[in-house]
């Protein structure tokens, strides 16, 4: 086999990092947008008001602003190869090393993303609240919670589980209970925010997968809940998600996904770029060996709290 060469790792490279990474959801629940400075800061300026019967004259509402700031953070990822390994590489195991950086690359964001939610409860969004949290209000909204206990001894299912693992009905009945949730949040005007909301994702941890996607796909006969629930999915597009990364064991979320803003941020100064130490170089002269080094100036934040909600077993 001929040796590999530079450019060769630099394409196996960007090439597999254009392959789909497999985290579909990361799109879903977040939006992307580019930074050209250290920290980006996120007005959220209210609600525009409903329309109302002209008496007595307009009456205009003013718009409250909260802001958020999101600071840029440069991230990166090294590799190096000695050259007699290069030289000697008869199983592409350079190459393999080369494609699995650029995997791991790709999944970046699910890591950000994950910490992220997993972080909700005790973590501030826009309005000075943790994000999945009980007591959000905002002007004329009232108390809102996106923050569910759900006691799961006391819900009407045939069959028990556990916390830990609970049985497809009580998947069922809870998934309901955070869509309506979502479904009913209102705005600082006391408006119904998501009345127009159509699609749903449910990211679970992996022990909660089978029950999950069994609550959705064959609901369940509880009372009047399997009716219920197949009538839920005419209306709403439902999609499961296992998270790996999640180390819940309790907990689940769910989030709105066809609104314009989304419940999470992405927020990227520089985009992926390799760099490389190769032939030629000082490095190779003094070290006999090859860098390849990953970079990105990039972070994460919370959009809006009222796309998303958790519901916890107790």
């Amino acid at each position: 086999m001929d040796k590999i060469t530079q450019r060769q790792v630099v394409g196996e490279f960007y090439k597999t990092l254009t392959q789909d990474p497999g985290t579909a959801w990361i799109n879903q629940v977040s939006n992307y947008f580019t930074s050209d400075q250290a920290s980006e800061e996120y007005a959220w300026l209210g609600m525009s008001p409903q329309m109302r019967e002209w008496i007595g004259g307009r009456n205009a509402k003013g718009l409250t602003e909260n802001s958020l700031t999101i600071k840029n953070v440069h991230y990166e990822a090294t590799l190096e190869f000695l050259l007699r390994d290069l030289n000697r590489d008869k199983t592409p195991q350079a190459m393999t090393r080369i494609r699995e950086l650029a995997r791991r690359t790709n999944s970046h964001w699910a890591g950000l993303l994950s910490t992220l939610i997993e972080n909700g409860e005790s973590t501030a969004c826009y309005d000075d609240q943790y994000f999945f949290d009980t007591d959000h209000s905002e002007g004329d909204s009232g108390t809102q919670s996106n923050d569910l206990a759900i006691n799961i001894s006391a819900l009407p299912a045939a069959n028990h589980g556990s916390t830990t693992a609970p049985s497809v009905e009580e998947m069922q009945l809870s998934i309901f209970q955070t869509i309506m949730a979502i479904a009913g949040f209102k705005d600082n005007q006391g408006e119904p925010m998501n009345e127009d909301a159509t699609s749903f994702v449910v990211l679970v941890p992996m022990t909660f997968y089978q029950a999950a996607l069994q609550a959705v796909l064959t609901p369940r006969q509880v009372g009047e809940s399997q009716t219920a629930f197949s009538e839920l999915k005419k209306k709403f597009s439902i999609d499961v998600h296992p998270n790996p990364r999640s180390s819940w064991t309790t907990k689940f979320a769910t989030f709105r996904t066809d609104s314009e803003v989304k419940p999470l941020i992405r927020q990227e100064e520089q985009a992926v770029s390799l760099k490389v130490k190769g032939a030629g170089s000082e490095y190779e002269f003094d070290n006999d060996a090859h860098q390849y080094g990953v970079d990105a100036w990039r972070n994460v934040g919370y959009g809006y709290w009222q796309m998303a909600c958790i519901a916890t077993f107790s």
